[in-house]
């Protein structure tokens, strides 16, 4: 079966820290570039960050750069996301995603989605 499925949003104080999971159960992350995306409400979905198939190239949008960090464990089939010093233009629902070509291509396969809300 193939299916993504996230976790770890919750509800964070401003400056505060979390790490998303994405689950690709019988995945090999090797073979695909990986992602996490968001979208808050009333706005349309960004790219968070994105990672090539090799993982030698990293993207990152300048709203989260220095704050969050994309990343795989291959061995155990999951994507997280660290998310630092959070800001209350984070919340949002966040996405991972896979895709068979790369970064900057329409991804093959989305998870559905966890929210984070980064409220005081």
């Amino acid at each position: 079966q193939l299916q993504l499925v996230e976790s770890g949003g919750g509800l964070v104080q401003p400056g505060g820290s979390l790490r998303l999971s994405c689950a690709a159960s019988e995945f090999n992350l090797n073979h695909y570039a990986i992602a996490w995306f968001r979208q808050a409400p009333g706005k349309e979905r960004e790219e968070v960050s994105c990672e090539s198939i090799s993982g030698r190239t990293a993207t990152a949008a300048d709203s989260v750069q220095g704050r969050f960090t994309l990343s795989r464990d291959s061995a155990n089939h999951t994507i997280y996301l660290q998310m630092n010093n959070l800001k209350p233009e984070d919340t949002a629902v966040y996405y991972c995603a896979l895709g068979n070509i790369g970064c900057g291509y329409v991804m093959a396969y989305w998870g559905q989605g966890t929210q984070v809300t980064v409220s005081s």
